[in-house]
This record gives C-alpha cells, sequence and structure tokens, in this order.
C-alpha cells in the first residue's frame, strides 16, 4: 500500500531537499531511506557526494538495490544503531522515519550528535496524530477483542511541537534554522482510498501487535470506522507534516 500514493508522499521530500544547503563531495546519511528511489534523487542533487541509506526494512532495501551507483549505497541497520557507532556525516538526512521511535526529546540531540562540525541536519515527520483518522484506530483498540490482545495499549506520538524541535536545535547548537509545520492537501477518492493510505503508515503499528487471527478483523472494523465518517467522494484529507533543517558550526 505504501507506493500506492507515491505523488503525495514525495511532496514533503521536494520541500525537505529545498532546505538542504547543496555542496560537492559532502558525506550523506539517510537515516530511514525506504525503497531508495528518494535517496537516489538525493543523491542526484549533491555533486560528487558519498551517500549511505539506511534502513531497518530489509523488504525495502531488497528494492533500493536498484538504485544504488558509485556515489550511493545501502545499508541494513537501525538509526538507534548508526548513532551508537559515533560516526559522523556532513548531512544527515531524514525523511518520514523518525516519527517511528519514541522519546524524541533525547533522540533529536542523538541525531545532532552524528552531525559534522559544519554540517547540516535536515528533517521531515508527519504530524497529523490528531486527525480522526489515527483517533479512530485507538477506537477500535479499546473494543474487544482487541482491548484483550493489546494489553490496552495504543499509539503513543513521539512527535513534539515545532516550538519544542526548534528549541532542542538551538540548545544543541544549531544555527540557521528552518522550522515550521505545513499541511499538504490530499484529495482521495473515497473512505477505501483513505483506509489504503492509512494501510501503510499508522495501521500497521496496531496490526503488527496483534495475532494474526485478529489482524483481518481489526483493519475491517477500522475500515468500516472511516465508510461512517467519510460517506462522500472525494475526501479532502489536509495531512499535517514538520519540516526542520539547521546547520552545526560547532
Amino acid at each position: 500500500m505504501y507506493n500506492q500514493f507515491k505523488k503525495e508522499r514525495y511532496a514533503p521530500f521536494d520541500d525537505l531537499l529545498n532546505l538542504v544547503t547543496v555542496k560537492p563531495g559532502l558525506s550523506v546519511i539517510d537515516l530511514g531511506c525506504g525503497t531508495g528511489e528518494l535517496t537516489r534523487r538525493l543523491t542526484d542533487h549533491l555533486p560528487a557526494s558519498s551517500v549511505l541509506g539506511l534502513d531497518a526494512s530489509a523488504e525495502m532495501l531488497r528494492e533500493a538495490a536498484a538504485f544504488s551507483n558509485q556515489q550511493l549505497t545501502f545499508e541494513h541497520s537501525s538509526i538507534e544503531t548508526i548513532i551508537a557507532s559515533g560516526k559522523k556525516w556532513d548531512l544527515v538526512f531524514s525523511n518520514a522515519a523518525i516519527q517511528w521511535i519514541d522519546n524524541h526529546e533525547t533522540l533529536l540531540p542523538a541525531i545532532v550528535s552524528i552531525v559534522n562540525t559544519g554540517g547540516q541536519l535536515a528533517i521531515q515527520l508527519p504530524s497529523n496524530h490528531e486527525h480522526i483518522t489515527h483517533r479512530l484506530l485507538d477506537t477500535v483498540a479499546l473494543t474487544e477483542p482487541y482491548k484483550t490482545a493489546l494489553g490496552g495499549w495504543t499509539r503513543t506520538v513521539s512527535t513534539l511541537s515545532i516550538e519544542a524541535y526548534a528549541q532542542i536545535l538551538f540548545d544543541h547548537g544549531g544555527s540557521n534554522m528552518t522550522v515550521f509545520e505545513k499541511v499538504y492537501p490530499h484529495v482521495l477518492e473515497n473512505a477505501t482510498a483513505l483506509y489504503n493510505w492509512m494501510s501503510g503508515t499508522a495501521l500497521i503499528r496496531y496490526l503488527e501487535r496483534l495475532p494474526a487471527g485478529l489482524q483481518t478483523g481489526f483493519a475491517a472494523a477500522y475500515k468500516k470506522q472511516l465508510e461512517a465518517i467519510f460517506t462522500g467522494s472525494p475526501i479532502f484529507y489536509p495531512f499535517k507534516r514538520i519540516l526542520m533543517a539547521a546547520i552545526f558550526a560547532q
């Protein structure tokens, strides 16, 4: 389902790419490179640079291999592991990945720590967690038999406010900062299309915690909730995202 909405998912990448200061010969890491297509675009945008695409999904990296070249390589690893390695890069780039990791109050400073002196950080992540499409997931999760199977769990969102992200960047030496939230207007055909969109993102977190015998039922119950609210066609889906960039001179 993830690749079904490439146009909509790629628009924030273009905005993030525009925040990158282009210099030749950079060492670059893309945290959460996914299927690699956008990492290749990042590589092509940066002349004579060496780019490493990192992702924890072996499935996505199998697709990413097709985009590798002399400048671009891919590695199967987690963001936490690469931070712990202590290696640093001139540009640390991450497009729609860090939302899967908790505790951004400590995560963002840790990511800053792998930026070389004089280097740049550029990050984009969704901030749509208050939208009804996300709240309905919790509604279903708190009904039986899912509540018992999940142990009462509902997803805790780690996303902070743009003010909080800006403060963290400043406190850790960031300058030339750009931090903003933007609504990306998506027009989807109907509730089924909206369900398909969510199937590639937030729904995954719930299904992966459920036993196989309950996953289909949970997904169907969630789709039914969407269909009860989004009855028209087309559907306007305002998707919010946070974009941030900063230079770290010291």
